[in-house]
């Protein structure tokens, strides 16, 4: 496949972990491949002061989204103010990205988000909830909010019962 064949793809800017990052995420994800490696030349090394060979470029696939990793230098870091969601059908789910994107250095934070071991903020969102949160009933969806608002990694047998009320 070109890479040009996908219109928008997210370019994740690293240090020099791009391809360790690729690894990690597709070892996660089940339906995931690495598609292409491009590595710095002698050409421009005045300018990004790679050696020769090392990783350039990783274009991988992460259900059917490509990515591009750039090992660009130390220069820019990553924040929340961008993040993946990750849908999730049940607990079970939910529980498997929680602790695989946590692993190895990665932080919980707030309502579902995370930062992974590179820093890239990711939240694990079930499917249930956004359910809920698209009810007509205005009470509901109020008390799963406020629910949520006090959870790390979301519990949506907790969710459940704020939203009915119990």
């Amino acid at each position: 496949m070109a890479i040009a064949a996908q219109k928008i793809m997210p370019c994740l800017w690293f240090d020099d972990q791009a391809e360790d990052a690729a690894k990690f995420y597709c070892s996660i994800f089940k339906e995931s491949r690495i598609e292409t490696i491009t590595r710095y030349g002698k050409e421009g090394h005045e300018i990004h002061g790679r050696p020769e060979g090392s990783v350039m470029v990783v274009v991988f696939d992460i259900e059917g989204q490509r990515f591009v990793g750039l090992n660009g230098g130390p220069l820019f870091k990553f924040t929340e103010a961008v993040s993946f969601q990750v849908h999730c059908k049940d607990q079970q789910e939910v529980d498997y990205y929680w602790s695989r994107l946590t692993a190895e250095g990665g932080q919980e934070g707030p309502c579902g988000w995370l930062k992974d071991k590179f820093g890239l903020s990711w939240q694990i969102v079930p499917t249930a909830l956004i359910d809920m949160l698209m009810d007509k009933d205005p009470a509901k969806v109020a008390r799963v909010t406020k629910a949520y608002l006090h959870m790390k990694k979301f519990n949506i047998e907790a969710l459940r019962c704020a939203f009915d009320g119990k």
